[in-house]
């Protein structure tokens, strides 16, 4: 991933671009504007952009539109639109930029693609089931997510979009595919620490990224990289209970620190790596 760099300027507007490699070069913004007024203009691939605070104004299709805070903005190819705030404050957004052909091979791994370009009807879209997808994704781009965690991410939320909103139908159902969620769980289990990426891990057991990520979550109820997480988490849980460390266990298990460890220990066990270390080690000495 092409981490950008954070741009600050006097009137306290801030923006940062940057492409996600892991996602065919994705190019994503996010951005504070306050006096910033786009002139118009139009983009090549789509435009979908969440307000993440305040309001934004912009004029599309001959209308003027209002985008408040938690509402989604989206804008089909070679569509002319402006953009200005609509709130004292100005706005704050998250953008996607997928081009045609980016979009397109997300379809296509389902068969959905050769239906033609598909196209949003409305200019804002209220859906805040979406809108938490989205912005979840954006700050995957942001943070230490794997690969596999964020190609999967990616195209589930992309897809919903599509499928919601741009008419693309329902992918139809695949089978159970045994041997390749077998052998997809191995490969993941010998690479806890540098798990594989979605396309690598879809390429080793030869199907499509889109087809692994779903008969992987039919077959054991989680997508790939939660599949990892709960492993990680279930060996933490057992060197924990042996006297390691949380700081050790973290680096030991591939988590991004010890901070992070606790976090997702705690979300699934309820209690902190430390407690939970100091409490097996009581009931050891006890018994």
């Amino acid at each position: 991933m092409d981490t950008g760099t954070l741009q600050d300027d006097a009137q306290g507007e801030r923006t940062r671009f940057w492409r996600a490699q892991e996602l065919g070069g994705l190019e994503l913004l996010h951005a504070r504007y306050i006096g910033q007024r786009f002139a118009p203009h139009v983009h090549e691939g789509f435009s979908l952009v969440l307000i993440e605070q305040g309001a934004q104004r912009f004029r599309h299709r001959g209308a003027e539109h209002l985008a408040p805070s938690g509402s989604l903005v989206l804008i089909n190819p070679d569509e002319v639109h402006t953009g200005s705030k609509a709130h004292d404050a100005g706005w704050q957004y998250r953008g996607f930029y997928p081009e045609i052909d980016q979009v397109g091979s997300v379809l296509d791994e389902l068969s959905l693609g050769g239906r033609g370009l598909p196209t949003f009807d409305a200019s804002v879209l209220h859906d805040p089931q979406l809108s938490r997808a989205f912005i979840h994704v954006h700050r995957l781009l942001e943070s230490p997510a794997s690969d596999l965690e964020r190609q999967t991410c990616w195209r589930e939320a992309l897809l919903a979009l599509f499928q919601r909103h741009a008419r693309v139908p329902e992918a139809r159902p695949y089978g159970q595919e045994p041997l390749a969620v077998a052998r997809a769980r191995e490969l993941l289990a010998a690479r806890l620490l540098d798990p594989p990426s979605l396309e690598e891990l879809a390429a080793a057991v030869n199907l499509s990224p889109f087809h692994l990520s779903r008969v992987f979550r039919q077959a054991t109820g989680l997508p790939p990289h939660a599949w990892i997480k709960q492993r990680r988490l279930e060996q933490a849980r057992a060197l924990l209970k042996q006297g390691g460390a949380p700081a050790m266990v973290a680096a030991q298990l591939g988590f991004a620190d010890q901070s992070h460890l606790s976090r997702q220990f705690k979300q699934a066990y309820g209690v902190a790596p430390g407690e939970y270390r100091l409490a097996c080690g009581r009931s050891i000495i006890s018994s």
